[in-house]
Order: C-alpha cells, then structure tokens, then sequence
C-alpha cells in the first residue's frame, strides 16, 4: 500500500469514472435532493475528483440501478472510525490487503471479509 495518506491520493486516478449528482439521481430513479441526503446520511460518498470539479460519486457505487450492497453498511463503520468521504473513496479504490479492490468485493458480493477488515482499521 502507498505511503500516502488516504486523504492525499488522486482520486482522479484511482476512479475511472465519476457521476455527478444527477447522474446518481437519474440510475436510481430519486431526485438529487435524495442523493444529496443520502450522502448525508453515508449511504454514499462523494468527493472533489479535481479542482474545478464538483462533488461527486464513484460510478462503481451503484449496480443495477440501486447502491453496492454492503456499501452504506461499510461508508458506517468508516465514518465511525472518524473518515472523511474522501478517505473511505481512497480506502475502497486502493487497499491492497484484499484479493482485489474492496469496492470490487463488494460488488462481487464479498463484503463480509471488507466490513471486518474496515473494523480493525483503528486498532
């Protein structure tokens, strides 16, 4: 894993593609107030991917019109551990302790061994 700290990284470059609000809002069938709120309440995260760029969402966070399962769950015990949405974004496009990304076991329905792995990260 990199010795830059999660907050640092390029997220640019570790998501390949970004949606902003309406987009999120149109694949799940709600309004952006909805997406806003729900990034709120951490169902979802979002970030700068640039300067200039507003706040928006990994693209990999929704599947088949809904959000990753397992995903609001994870962004939880994340933001418990006093992570920022940027932070969580790096964490699941970047940990390398998984076979594979932890965005990509989740969407593969893998997120037990994600979940346990985010809960020792403060230890």
């Amino acid at each position: 894993m990199s010795d830059v700290p999660l907050a640092d990284r390029d997220l640019d470059a570790l998501v390949h593609e970004w949606l902003d609000w309406h987009q999120v809002a149109k694949v799940l069938g709600v309004t952006p107030g909805k997406v806003r709120t729900m990034i709120k309440d951490h169902e979802l995260a979002a970030a700068v991917p640039r300067p200039g760029r507003p706040p928006m969402v990994p693209a990999d966070f929704l599947q088949d019109g809904l959000v990753v399962k397992g995903l609001p769950g994870l962004l939880t015990v994340l933001h418990d551990q006093n992570f920022e949405d940027r932070e969580c974004i790096a964490w699941l496009f970047t940990d390398a302790d998984l076979p594979g990304r932890p965005i990509d076991a989740l969407r593969e329905n893998r997120g037990s061994e994600v979940k346990r792995r985010a809960q020792v990260l403060g230890f």
